[in-house]
């Protein structure tokens, strides 16, 4: 079958359901990881045919697309920040916003340590090793990516899903950086887990990181019918929901830590629910955090918060 033919399939059967841009976006995505074809030389050759084995599987991609399953699941990968990350039911798939909770971490560890200014963290951190802590890290995309972009850092990962660690694990090699992984409960995290990381007592007395981040689950189950279908249908919800009652109780925990564990002038940062960003403020700051600030993202929500230990 004819290239062309079969992306006139996928419009006939998926626009309805999707939009025809990301009926599009969908079928080259398909063509790129099965075919490692891109997108401008399909364009520059019309008449490329699939064989009856290649056809078949986009014919699968087009049922699982009619189920509402996610795209990055279909295809068992998405990107990330110009990184690949594999991806399964077992972990959220990476969002935008978070690329954006990334990307301003290491602006400031950037403009911090390169800075002519008197900094504690500058000053603290050009004697050793910069120690970063990731608590959620289900594909590892955080962790990684800052791994990545910082490479004399030495990253640590928490999850408390076995599934999700293996996951991590084999992305972190697929992308070639060293990442310590541990299992542990976000709202239970205690100082022992972290005892083999302090080289003598004095360094857990201290603070072991100098920055900690989390992407918790922060949507409330009121804000279900706020959620596409697929995304309700497919992703995690152990990694996405909390209750109504008490959306901030991973939050209110990870900062119980951080506050014990970061260094002086140590930062942490939290993608946080577009509703909740004047509570997550208000909780920073009654934890001690200093020069707390409250993000938007691309889209104009409130979405990321940052606070400095004292």
């Amino acid at each position: 079958m004819k290239a062309k033919d079969l992306k006139n399939i996928f419009h006939d059967q998926l626009d309805a359901l999707y939009g025809k841009e990301e009926v599009s976006s969908f079928f080259y995505l398909s063509i790129e990881h099965h075919l490692k074809i891109a997108r401008i030389q399909l364009l520059l050759e019309p008449e490329f045919t699939l064989t009856k084995n290649e056809t078949d599987v986009f014919f699968s991609i087009l049922e699982d697309l009619k189920q509402q399953k996610p795209i990055q699941y279909i295809l068992g990968e998405t990107e990330f920040y110009g990184l690949t990350f594999k991806v399964n039911e077992n972990v959220l798939i990476p969002r935008p916003e978070t690329e954006e909770l990334v990307d301003w971490i290491l602006k400031s560890y950037e403009y911090r340590v390169m800075s002519s200014e008197p900094s504690n963290l500058k000053s603290s951190i050009v004697n050793r090793q910069l120690k970063i802590l990731d608590i959620g890290t289900g594909s590892g995309c955080i962790a990684i990516t800052l791994a990545k972009h910082l490479p004399e850092a030495k990253v640590f990962a928490v999850d408390i899903s076995e599934s999700a660690l293996k996951i991590a694990q084999e992305n972190a090699e697929a992308n070639n950086v060293n990442i310590q992984f541990i299992k542990s409960d976000a709202l239970n995290l205690e100082d022992e887990d972290f005892c083999p990381i302090a080289k003598d007592i004095s360094q857990i007395q201290e603070g072991l990181f100098d920055i900690i981040v989390s992407n918790p689950p922060y949507v409330r189950k009121l804000e279900k019918q706020e959620m596409k279908l697929n995304v309700l249908d497919n992703e995690p919800h152990l990694a996405l929901f909390v209750e109504n009652e008490n959306p901030l109780v991973f939050y209110n925990a990870i900062s119980d830590f951080a506050v014990n564990n970061l260094r002086e002038s140590g930062a942490l940062y939290f993608e946080i629910n577009q509703y909740l960003g004047n509570e997550m403020k208000d909780l920073l700051t009654h934890k001690g955090f200093e020069n707390v600030e409250l993000r938007k993202d691309l889209s104009g929500n409130d979405r990321m918060v940052k606070g400095i230990k004292k």
